[in-house]
């Protein structure tokens, strides 16, 4: 899929990323769950699908967390707090962290919630404010969200498509 341009767009892209990701959720058999045998966000690592969806809840709510501060007039410490842009794989372990105790099926539906805040966040912004000027650095707010919304959820589906063929019964 293109890079979305537009409002409609980043939405239809959203929505269709995630149908085929919770496609590919569901069916990751049982018991398998925090099996890590799936290439990790860092090089040499390996993840489990528990561990992917914690990445991708862990992104989502960032998304959520950067508009709520800005919405308040606080400051906003990108990527996150203690974390530069260099240091992604550092975080996505503290995603993996974060979400260690959290059961898979509320994972998922934390992610679902996640996604549905952001297309209720996208839903009061026109397209100016999501596509007509830079919101952090040379990036609108339109690509920042697509950024940790539909791309990921694209290469996650990818990673889970590949991994589900190795431990299906079917």
């Amino acid at each position: 899929m293109s890079v979305p341009q537009s409002k409609s767009e980043l939405v239809f892209s959203i929505k269709n990323e995630y149908k085929k990701l919770r496609g590919e959720i569901e069916k990751i058999p049982a018991g398998f769950t925090v099996d890590k045998s799936m290439d990790g966000h860092v090089a040499g690592r390996k993840m489990s699908p528990h561990d992917l969806l914690s990445y991708l809840v862990g992104w989502n709510e960032l998304v959520l967390k950067w508009h709520s501060k800005m919405d308040s007039g606080e400051k906003v410490d990108f990527p996150e707090t203690g974390f530069k842009w260099n240091e992604l794989g550092l975080l996505a372990q503290k995603f993996y962290k974060d979400y260690e105790d959290v059961q898979f099926g509320d994972l998922v539906m934390r992610l679902h919630e996640a996604k549905d805040r952001i297309l209720e966040l996208i839903d009061r912004h026109p397209d100016h404010d999501l596509y007509g000027q830079p919101w952090y650095g040379k990036w609108t707010m339109g690509r920042m969200i697509q950024f940790n919304t539909s791309s990921p959820y694209g290469n996650a589906c990818a990673r889970l498509r590949k991994w589900n063929k190795l431990h299906r019964a079917d």
